[in-house]
């Protein structure tokens, strides 16, 4: 016979074990709540959209993104429905921060995993990237657009805290509707329009491009050293008012009325995206539909400006700091 000790060895183990796991799935809740608490908004909200109780205010760098997730999501040719999904989805796991961190391997706006099969790294901390698998998983999902919005973000993103997308769900409402254009002037930001570097045409295209597509590209540049002009000249960049293919119909869908209806819905879209991108990108000034926003506007609105009427309905023109 053996020592007395042996035979309660596999039964201490086995409490070990226990305590060895219990003690991960608390280290895993801790560090779920520590990012989550980390990258909740940082610096003085200068956006906003909604009014009075019904309002969500929030930093250029999440309208920024915001922004994007919106446009990858409209060029798609999905309903306000599948933007407002994934916005909820974003301010829940990164409070729509692209950040470097998270739970285990977790990245990016969406805290997409590189082992899970998301994509590399590199990739999922493009927001673009990003927000396009976001989409890509939810369109496999029958019928989302009726789901709940907790039970459809949950399908895709396969989260420990399903419910806690709903609590978003007003907010991700209100930049939907700002972002893909059905609330014209809504989105208000306010920005330094003296203090940085020039705003470069070439990388406001690019941006333009990678989230809208080439259709959206400027026609014209007018103004700055590249078109052969002083560069004490800003640079202004015309850009086309027309609805990206499949665009139209998912927006008939949402309640745009015809062709008019949606080349207008897409144009707000592309006014306000250059709104929220404006910290990012050195934007100044937008005019589209009569109305101007510029930068150094203390209430970072829209007004109404006669000579910005003229022509607007077409194009959307977004001026650049010098």
């Amino acid at each position: 016979m053996g020592p007395v000790s042996e035979p309660i060895r596999p039964a201490r183990r086995g409490r070990l074990a226990r305590s060895a796991a219990a003690f991960a799935v608390l280290l895993g809740l801790a560090s779920y709540v520590a990012v989550h608490q980390m990258t909740g908004s940082k610096g003085t909200p200068r956006c906003s959209v909604g009014s009075g109780e019904n309002r969500y205010e929030f930093t250029p760098e999440q309208a920024s993104n915001a922004a994007t997730i919106s446009a990858v999501g409209t060029t798609r040719g999905l309903p306000e429905r599948a933007v407002t999904i994934a916005l909820a989805t974003a301010l829940q796991e990164s409070a729509l921060r692209n950040i470097e961190h998270g739970d285990r391997d977790s990245l990016g706006l969406f805290q997409q995993r590189p082992s899970m099969g998301w994509g590399t790294p590199a990739q999922i901390m493009d927001p673009v990237y990003s927000a396009g698998k976001f989409y890509e998983g939810l369109e496999k999902v029958r019928g989302y657009s009726r789901l709940p919005l907790t039970v459809a973000a949950q399908k895709v993103q396969k989260s420990g805290f399903p419910q806690a997308y709903a609590k978003h769900e007003p907010d991700a409402t209100l930049l939907a509707a700002a972002l893909t254009g059905r609330a014209p002037a809504a989105l208000t930001c306010t920005a330094n329009e003296t203090e940085g570097r020039p705003g470069d045409p070439e990388l406001v295209r690019t941006e333009l491009v990678r989230a809208f597509g080439e259709k959206a590209a400027p026609r014209a540049v007018t103004g700055g050293p590249s078109a052969g002009r002083s560069a004490a000249e800003p640079p202004v960049l015309v850009v086309p008012v027309r609805a990206a293919e499949g665009a139209e119909a998912a927006r008939d869908a949402d309640g745009a009325d015809g062709a008019d209806g949606a080349d207008e819905r897409r144009g707000w879209e592309l006014a306000q995206w250059a709104v929220a991108r404006a910290d990012a990108l050195r934007i100044t000034e937008v005019v589209y539909g009569g109305r101007v926003w510029r930068a150094g506007e203390a209430a970072g609105g829209w007004s109404v400006s006669p000579g910005a009427a003229a022509g607007s309905a077409e194009t959307v023109r977004i001026r650049l700091a010098r």
